[in-house]
């Protein structure tokens, strides 16, 4: 798999090879081909807000976006699968972390796995994909915490 990590805020205090672990670990849970690839885009609060607008219409940073190809996204012969991309607000999840009372480490994990289910399709509109989507969440955090 091939995940790519971007950081548009300087310098990145964040442990991005943590997080492309992570994300190698999900998407190896979800049984994703190991010729995919997925992109992560680090974003300050005003770009998060800008995309936030752009896409969804509300005026404000939101924690995680994703951004996934339609049915998958056409590659040449032998190139992997793209997913998508999973953009993250790292200052939006340290103040989500503090109102939850947990670390900034896990709230991002969270954001991070939450952005790849919504690119392989889960979604949390309706109260039972919603049920579905955080309880393959919480088991994606869980194996990858105790393994």
């Amino acid at each position: 798999m091939l995940i790519s990590i971007v950081s548009h805020r300087e310098p990145e205090p964040l442990d991005t090879a943590a997080f492309e672990r992570l994300a190698h670990f999900a998407l190896t849970m979800e049984a994703v081909p190991d010729e995919s690839e997925l992109s992560i885009a680090l974003v300050d609060e005003d770009e998060m807000a800008r995309l936030n607008e752009q896409y969804r219409g509300i005026a404000d940073p939101t924690d995680v976006l994703s951004f996934g190809c339609d049915d998958p996204c056409p590659t040449p012969g032998g190139e992997p699968l793209t997913l998508g991309d999973v953009v993250i607000a790292p200052a939006v999840a340290e103040r989500q972390a503090a109102e939850l009372g947990h670390s900034v480490e896990h709230e991002l994990d969270v954001l991070l796995v939450h952005g790849i289910l919504h690119l392989l399709g889960y979604d949390h509109e309706a109260e039972t994909d919603a049920g579905a989507m955080a309880a393959r969440e919480t088991a994606i955090l869980d194996a990858y915490a105790g393994g």
